[in-house]
């Protein structure tokens, strides 16, 4: 084998690596609507795949899939949005019936490390309300430009006076 392309064959498998991993998942009640957020890094611009699902009863719901098929008790009231680095499921009409082990699996095209899978436990009275701006939050740069800068609002409020 020509040592250029056993080179190139092995940072190519090091590249496909851990293509992303699943960092936070987490859930809240946005409105009568159960919002699960599905926050991953990414490190390759394969496209990425998805798979919300839920356990209970010792069984296994596909609520929103790219992967698998969707089931029909799930299909009218689900739907995903993705943004950089997150996908968020959205369950509308969310009740006691909906409530048992939610899980986000992720997996990257040509990725060989496999799926992502992390599971959270929702039940409905120990959900907390989805904060408005949590979206805003992934950029972080805009809020650690504010709280940078509000000292230097303070001190122009100061000489104004």
């Amino acid at each position: 084998m020509n040592p250029t392309v056993g080179i190139a064959v092995i940072l190519t498998v090091l590249q496909a690596a851990h293509c992303q991993m699943i960092r936070d998942l987490s859930a809240c009640l946005q409105g009568q609507s159960l919002r699960v957020d599905c926050r991953y890094e990414n490190k390759t611009s394969n496209p990425l795949t998805y798979e919300f699902s839920i356990t209970k009863d010792n069984r296994k719901h596909v609520i929103h899939s790219t992967i698998s098929v969707s089931e029909n008790l799930y299909r009218n009231r689900a739907n995903v949005t993705m943004h950089k680095n997150l996908v968020c499921l959205y369950l509308q009409s969310f009740t006691t019936s909906d409530e048992g082990v939610y899980m986000c699996e992720l997996r990257a095209t040509n990725d060989y490390t496999g799926n992502q899978i992390k599971n959270i436990t929702v039940i409905k009275d120990k959900l907390e309300k989805c904060a408005g701006f949590s979206l805003l939050i992934q950029n972080t740069s805009w809020l650690l430009l504010l709280l940078l800068s509000l000292p230097l609002l303070q001190a122009v409020d100061f000489v104004s006076l």
